[in-house]
């Protein structure tokens, strides 16, 4: 199958220019699944949990509704973050929409610096989907630094990790190549780009959008900057083989027995 990782820049509050940009990044390249970045239609830095509510989406509104209807026109599985209208509530989340209208969410678990004066934390676990004859696992930017995040999607048997991202740290993106090494999956980073300023604070955005194999190959990078849509051809069943050597099985070989703190 081929994927795609989409990097660009969200203008801040601008939900339907965002909307097109996605749409016309989406449709300039054919892949069977596509990764766009988090909070891809609303920006980053709000000022406030009402600010952020006032640019949510509903999952079953029409702003994703226009995913839906992009999926299904190209045949393909689209991953794109966003901010979720939850009645009252708001989160950081990203939806899994498929050519057959499936929308399948995940709320972002651990949230980042600014983010915490703005979203709830995710109150729902990690979960594999199975979308396009594969299975997928959906992770938000910095769910990165914990290495259960990426393990317990990868338990529950996920051939790829899609993980729409704001990076802003320098070492994010290598850290994806030992997630995907670790636990003998594909990663999708897709991250944005771009300089934000806004409520007394300033955020550049590292781009390198990344595609990594399960042996730690990066198959495909974009530049710090600019917009991008960068594809690579993949065997999902290598995702399947646990083998590191001969004798040794990346789980096979775990001792949860002795994971422990006591």
């Amino acid at each position: 199958m081929k994927i795609a990782a989409v990097q660009f820049a969200p203008a801040f509050g601008e939900v339907e220019a965002n909307l097109r940009t996605c749409r016309n990044l989406v449709s300039s390249v054919e892949a069977d699944l596509y990764v766009l970045p988090e909070l891809a239609l609303s920006g980053y830095l709000f000022e406030s949990p009402e600010e952020a509510h006032s640019l949510a989406q509903d999952p079953e509104g029409s702003e994703i509704g226009a995913f839906a209807d992009l999926a299904a026109e190209r045949g393909s599985v689209i991953v794109v973050g966003f901010a979720e209208r939850a009645g009252e509530a708001v989160f950081n989340s990203s939806v899994l929409v498929g050519p057959d209208g499936r929308r399948s969410v995940y709320r972002k678990i651990h949230l980042f610096y600014p983010e915490k004066d703005v979203f709830l934390p995710g109150d729902r676990p990690f979960e594999v989907v199975e979308a396009a004859g594969v299975r997928l696992g959906m992770m938000i930017c910095f769910d990165w630094i914990f290495p259960e995040s990426a393990r317990s999607l990868a338990l529950q048997g996920a051939e790829i990790l899609c993980h729409p991202a704001n990076l802003v740290l320098p070492y994010c993106q290598d850290a994806m190549v030992t997630r995907a090494l670790e636990n003998r999956v594909f990663a999708v980073t897709a991250n944005r780009t771009g300089t934000e300023e806004r409520v007394g604070k300033e955020l550049t955005f590292t781009g390198l959008s990344e595609i990594v194999a399960p042996n730690g190959e990066i198959l495909a990078k974009a530049d710090t900057t600019g917009e991008a849509v960068i594809t690579a051809e993949i065997d999902p069943g290598r995702a399947r083989d646990k083998a590191v050597t001969p004798r040794n099985d990346a789980f096979g070989d775990r001792r949860p027995e002795l994971y422990r703190l006591d």
